[in-house]
C-alpha cells in the first residue's frame, strides 16, 4: 500500500468516524429538563421547583421527572393542588415506584405535592398564607402571593412541559365525594375528543361533562382548564373523600393513573376502563347563604328530585336558618361531611345525568 492510498483510506475512514459522530450527536435527544433537574433516557430524577420568595414566603414544589429508554408523550400526573387531598398524593408516590424506565416510551412528571403550605398546614380549600384557593388563581402570577406564585411555576413548568395532563383531586377533608371525573370543553373540537377518551380510559365511571369553565387564557383559574387552553389535553379526576386514605381510594387513583398511561401506549398493557359510563350534563354547586352548621338529611351518591330536601343550615345558636333543596333532579356528586358552614362555601354539588329532563 503506498504512502498516498493509506493517507486516503485513512482520510475515508476519519470521514466515516466524523459522519457517526455526527448522527450520534443528532440522535441523542439531551436530557429532559424541568426546572433545575435533568433526566437522561432511562432516567428516574427526583427534586423540587422553587417558588421564589418575595415577600416572606417561598416553597419547594416536590416532583419526580420518569425519563423513558423510548420516546414518546410528556404526561404530567399532578397531585395536592389542594393539600388536604391525600390518596392521590399517596398514589403517586407508589407510582414513582412502579414505572420501569427501561421499558417506558415518553416522559412522565410526577407532582407529589402541588400546593405545600396547605399539606403542611392541612387545611382545605385554602392556603394558610394568603388564604387563596390555589385552584382560583391559574394561571399564576410571579409577582403575586405564595399560591400565585405557585400557579404561575406549575403552568410555566408543568403545563409548558406536558403533552397531557391529569389533575387529581379527591373530596378535601370536608366534602363526602363519589368518585367523577370532569371531562373539560372547549372550542378544539379535536383536543375535546383526546380529553374524552382520557378520562374514559381513567376508568370512573361517572364523567362530568364541563363546558362552564371560563375560555380565557389569562384568567383560567383552574389548572385542568389552564392545560385545555393552552393546548394540552387534560382532565380532572376526584377519587376520595373526607381527607381520608383509605386503600381503596389510593388504589382507585393509581389505577386510573396507569391506565392513562396503557392508553397513551407508554407502558404494557391495556387499559381497564369502567364497563359503563355515567355521563353528567348539568351541574351545580349550591353555596351555603350563611355562617353556621349544616346537617345533610340525604347521603352522597343519592339521586334526588327537584325540590327535595337536601339538608338544613342553621346559626351557631342552632336556629335554622335555612332549608336546602335541590336545584334539579340527579345525582349527590358530594355533600359537606362535616357540620361547619361558611356563607359563599359549597354546601352540596348536583349532577344531572345525561337524557334526563
Amino acid at each position: 500500500m503506498s504512502i498516498r492510498s493509506g493517507v486516503c483510506e485513512g482520510l475515508i475512514l476519519l470521514f466515516f468516524a466524523g459522519a457517526w459522530g455526527f448522527a450520534a450527536a443528532t440522535d441523542d435527544p439531551g436530557p429532559f429538563v424541568l426546572g433545575g433537574l435533568k433526566a437522561r433516557p432511562g432516567e428516574v430524577v427526583s427534586g423540587y421547583l422553587d417558588v421564589p420568595d418575595t415577600d416572606g414566603h417561598g416553597a419547594k414544589i416536590p416532583v419526580t421527572v420518569i425519563r423513558g429508554a423510548a420516546k414518546g408523550k410528556v404526561v404530567a400526573f399532578v397531585a395536592g393542588v389542594h393539600g388536604y387531598e391525600y390518596p392521590p398524593i399517596l398514589a403517586l408516590y407508589r407510582l414513582k415506584g412502579m414505572v420501569d424506565p427501561s421499558t417506558l416510551k415518553g416522559t412522565i412528571l410526577l407532582v407529589h405535592i402541588a400546593n405545600p403550605p396547605s399539606f403542611r398546614k392541612r387545611t382545605i380549600y385554602y392556603s394558610p398564607l394568603d388564604g387563596k384557593n390555589l385552584n382560583r388563581v391559574f394561571p399564576g402570577d410571579p409577582k403575586g402571593t405564595i399560591s400565585q406564585r405557585i400557579a404561575h411555576v406549575l403552568t410555566k413548568e408543568i403545563i409548558g412541559a406536558s403533552d397531557v395532563v391529569v389533575d387529581m383531586h379527591c373530596g378535601d377533608g370536608n366534602e363526602a365525594l363519589i368518585p367523577y371525573t370532569y371531562w373539560m370543553t372547549g372550542p378544539d373540537k379535536t383536543l375535546n375528543e383526546t380529553s374524552r377518551d382520557l378520562a374514559l380510559a381513567f376508568g370512573i365511571p361517572v364523567i362530568i361533562i364541563d363546558d362552564t369553565r371560563t375560555q380565557d387564557p389569562a384568567d383560567s383559574k383552574y389548572f385542568g382548564n389552564t392545560a385545555i387552553l393552552r393546548g394540552k389535553a387534560a382532565i380532572t379526576t376526584e377519587a376520595g373523600a373526607l381527607g381520608g386514605t383509605d386503600e381503596a381510594s389510593v388504589l382507585m387513583n393509581l389505577g386510573g393513573a396507569l391506565n392513562v398511561l396503557r392508553h397513551l401506549g407508554m407502558v404494557p398493557g391495556t387499559p381497564e376502563p369502567a364497563p359503563v359510563a355515567v355521563w353528567i350534563d348539568k351541574y351545580e354547586v349550591v353555596e351555603s347563604p350563611q355562617d353556621g352548621l349544616f346537617y345533610p338529611c340525604v347521603e352522597t351518591g343519592h339521586y334526588v328530585v327537584k325540590g327535595q330536601k337536601i339538608g338544613r343550615v342553621t346559626d351557631d345558636l342552632g336556629t335554622l336558618g335555612a332549608e336546602m333543596t335541590a336545584p334539579f333532579s340527579g345525582i349527590v356528586l358530594y355533600i359537606l361531611g362535616t357540620p361547619p358552614t361558611v356563607k359563599g362555601e359549597p354546601l352540596f354539588e348536583v349532577g344531572r345525568i345525561k337524557g334526563d329532563r
